[in-house]
């Protein structure tokens, strides 16, 4: 997948010291400014602080920022993306262009510099030293690429996930075990391989700090072989990977090169026979990948294979109690096991589902409730779910009818007490539970104004709130309209 960063013309990565933060450009002050307006303050300081101004060339239109290491780079990249788009904009105008330089290597001065191709960090591999005379035997300094975020504490087990997690809690707990070497975990998309392998990896840097833990995808892996082949450094990619403890490969299916897969299956029987650990993942078992060697094939199988399944509806409902919680989100738990019963493709679409609801309840300041997750879900997923269809006039109705009001009355200019307030949830019910503006909503009942619709939403809403047993008589009306409404 393309950069999403292509807007701002090349991406270099490169090593260098920090800024002198007495040469930051004003106008950089002013994006993080304006950055740190627009996001909570913990990310701004996690994220976005670390972050060196390194010079703005206005003739060339092109801004370079330092960054302490190639994760923080890919976490803005695809979290922060749309928002510094537009502060760099409004701050340096149309057409800037970005660059990074991002260290990889401070105490030997190492650096890799590449044009960007995707959001995913590139494997740092000691590809170009500017130290003097670095012995060949001193192992390079090594970020493992692995993303912090993905651990055991939030990977719900479940029957669906329950022998890769155990077996991938063993591993993390005893690398030297040769028992489940390869670990080979395959799954559909969205089920949780990524975070599962991830979660293995941090683990492992978190029991034993002094492995060396790698986690690359497939098509990276393939796209740094390339690129050391045209330098003429096969020699130096190979003796990297084979300096690894622990080699996680994201998606083995995405092999396509022979000259790749035989470089890889090299550095494969190197480090299975040292010991080391391999973790591979797959969106099909071996036997079903094709156009991979034999002989690959066969030592994918020496381990174990270990199936991530979708989850099943329990272990759905779990995910979701979890994120809910974890993120602070108030979401009753009718509507926790409505999204559970019709989101069952995947983990990704459930957090998908998750945070739509919360940005819908962010911006249009309503609570998150069946009515909302409804709609979400028919326009995250596409699932159309089926819903009363609820008309005014049935609304009037029954009103009237709750309230011993007649409907003549309602539509009156009556200021009769019990006859303004059942007029005034007849409005309050309809901008609600129909799709109607206030506008026609007030010439339905009794060609009234728009802000008298408003007026009216809003005494109720009042009341709501201060009396618990006009709540109750609302929700009983509710719940009588509904169950009278015809679904479409």
């Amino acid at each position: 997948m393309h950069s999403q960063f292509a807007s701002y013309g090349e991406v270099h990565f490169t090593n260098r010291m920090e800024a002198n933060v007495s040469t930051i450009d004003p106008r950089w002050k002013d994006c993080l400014r304006m950055i740190g307006h627009n996001i909570p303050q913990q990310q701004f300081n996690t994220w976005f602080a670390p972050i060196a101004f390194v010079s703005f060339d206005d003739d060339a239109r092109l801004l370079t920022l330092s960054l302490p290491s190639p994760f923080i780079r890919e976490y803005i990249e695809e979290h922060y993306l749309k928002l510094i788009r537009k502060v760099l904009q409004r701050v340096y105008g149309a057409g800037v262009r970005l660059t990074y330089e991002i260290k990889v290597d401070a105490t030997n001065d190492l650096r890799l510099e590449e044009e960007a191709t995707d959001n995913a960090i590139k494997p740092v591999m000691p590809l170009r030293s500017t130290g003097a005379n670095k012995s060949p035997n001193v192992l390079q300094a090594l970020d493992s690429q692995l993303k912090a975020e993905y651990t055991f504490d939030n990977f719900i087990e479940g029957d669906s996930n329950k022998l890769p997690r155990t077996v991938g809690l063993a591993i993390a707990t005893h690398p030297r075990q040769v028992t489940f070497n390869p670990l080979f975990v395959f799954g559909g998309s969205g089920v949780g391989k990524t975070h599962l392998v991830n979660a293995i990896g941090n683990r492992l840097k978190e029991l034993h700090p002094q492995l060396r833990v790698l986690y690359v995808s497939a098509h990276l892996f393939q796209v740094q072989y390339t690129d050391c082949v045209r330098q003429n450094k096969v020699n130096d990619f190979i003796a990297f990977y084979q300096s690894i403890d622990v080699l996680i490969i994201d998606d083995v299916q995405e092999f396509v090169t022979k000259a790749t897969q035989q470089t890889f299956f090299h550095i494969f029987n190197h480090l299975h026979q040292n010991g080391r650990q391999l973790i591979l993942t797959s969106d099909r078992p071996p036997m079903a990948l094709q156009g991979m060697e034999e002989r690959l094939l066969t030592r994918f199988k020496w381990g174990l294979q270990a199936e991530l399944e979708k989850p099943s509806e329990s272990l759905r409902r779990d995910i979701l109690r979890y994120k809910v919680h974890h993120d602070g989100l108030r979401i009753p738990e009718e509507v926790i096991a409505f999204i559970a019963a019709h989101v069952d493709h995947s983990i990704r679409d459930l957090e998908g589902v998750v945070n739509a609801l919360m940005a819908y309840s962010v911006v249009y300041n309503c609570e998150i409730d069946m009515a909302l997750a409804e709609r979400v879900i028919g326009r995250t997923v596409g699932l159309q779910v089926k819903r009363p269809a609820i008309t005014i006039e049935r609304i009037l109705e029954h009103t009237c009818d709750y309230f011993s009001q007649k409907t003549s009355d309602v539509l009156s200019s009556s200021r009769k007490a019990s006859v303004v307030l059942a007029r005034q949830v007849v409005m309050f019910l309809a901008q609600k539970h129909t799709t109607l503006s206030t506008t026609r909503i007030g010439m339905a009942v009794g060609h009234r104004g728009h802000a008298t619709v408003l007026h009216s939403c809003q005494a109720i809403t009042n009341r709501l709130e201060s009396d618990a047993a006009f709540r109750e008589r609302l929700l009983e009306l509710e719940a009588l309209i509904k169950e009278s409404s015809v679904y479409i």
